[in-house]
């Protein structure tokens, strides 16, 4: 490690014009810079090469993640990680509002990307946010899919059909392996944790036309290769959503992630972990005071990257906070 005082990292978000975004961005998370219609995505740390995250706080202002990297490397994400990832930030972090459904889509697990050129595993966990009344979330397929079934109901604009459908309420959490078919119901907002990879196969859009009457492609041939049609555990994460403390919420080779809910000051250890550690502010707002010294507000909407030369953590809340807190293994 060498001897620059770091501190918790804010970046710029990057906008995602979506035929199927809203303005819950905006109006739910704070970011007043945020389009009004269609912002689909707010990509909160990127380390993809066409969309490097930017920080906008401290001396390193103006950097670019991966730029960081170059420089501290191990020191900002943990000497393990460094070794195995380089310069490649292994997380992809997002908040997505749909305001109409998204498309039907797969992404491939790390055995199905080794199938289709270009292509990378994406795991992801999904934090609901916000959900109008009725809306929810398609993850699986129902008991009985088989390719044969799948083939049939693709041909006739049907796959919708054969889907799991969960409704949701706010701090619903939900895990989707790469190979999982998957897509976002419309009027949810939810935050987005992922292996870095931007691969989806889109399956079936709706029937829906893009602002030039077009209906967008689909990827048939690449989804049909990556698709896992066995029975699968249910998505759905319980934990304790409003008990005072840490509930793990997922162990995998992918991400560590946690629920965190505070009243009261808690001071977070970090010296077992050789990893960077992200916090989501999914809730409330904190002031954040990492080793002592280096201090930084965090609200609803925010998100901060911890740099793994940070020992410990105080959080002092501002009446109450709910975070998710991540980190590799």
């Amino acid at each position: 490690m060498t001897d620059i005082s770091l501190y918790p990292f804010k970046f710029s978000p990057i906008y995602k014009n979506k035929i199927w975004g809203g303005s819950k961005i905006n109006q739910l998370l704070g970011k007043s810079d945020a389009p009004l219609i269609h912002c689909g995505e707010s990509w909160e740390i990127s380390g993809l090469p066409n969309d490097l995250s930017q920080v906008i706080n401290g001396f390193l202002a103006e950097n670019t993640l991966d730029e960081l990297l170059e420089v501290y490397m191990g020191d900002i994400v943990g000497e393990h990680v460094f070794e195995n990832f380089g310069t490649n930030f292994p997380l992809l972090i997002k908040f997505i509002d749909a305001a109409e459904n998204l498309s039907v889509q797969v992404h491939p697990n790390e055995e199905g990307a080794t199938q289709i050129p270009n292509a990378h595993a994406k795991t992801e966990l999904w934090y609901v946010m916000d959900a109008d009344p009725g809306a929810g979330l398609y993850v699986g397929f129902q008991s009985g899919v088989d390719k044969s079934l799948y083939l049939n109901n693709l041909k006739e604009g049907r796959i919708n059909e054969l889907l799991n459908f969960f409704p949701v309420k706010p701090g619903d959490v939900f895990l989707i392996p790469g190979g999982t078919v998957h897509a976002i119901g419309k009027g949810v907002l939810l935050a987005e944790i992922q292996q870095s990879s931007d691969t989806t196969f889109r399956i079936f859009d709706w029937n829906r036309s893009d602002q030039n009457g077009q209906l967008r492609s689909l990827h048939t041939d690449e989804a049909i290769k990556v698709l896992n049609f066995d029975e699968q555990p249910s998505p759905k994460i319980d934990y304790k959503q409003y008990e005072e403390g840490t509930n793990a919420l997922v162990r995998s080779t992918y991400f560590n992630i946690n629920f965190l809910h505070y009243h009261k000051p808690i001071e977070k250890i970090f010296v077992d972990i050789d990893s960077f550690i992200i916090y989501i502010c999914v809730n409330g707002s904190a002031l954040l005071v990492m080793d002592g010294q280096e201090k930084v507000n965090v609200q609803k909407g925010e998100v901060l990257l911890i740099p793994a030369s940070c020992s410990e953590m105080l959080l002092i809340p501002e009446v109450e906070v709910s975070f998710l807190e991540v980190y590799l293994p």
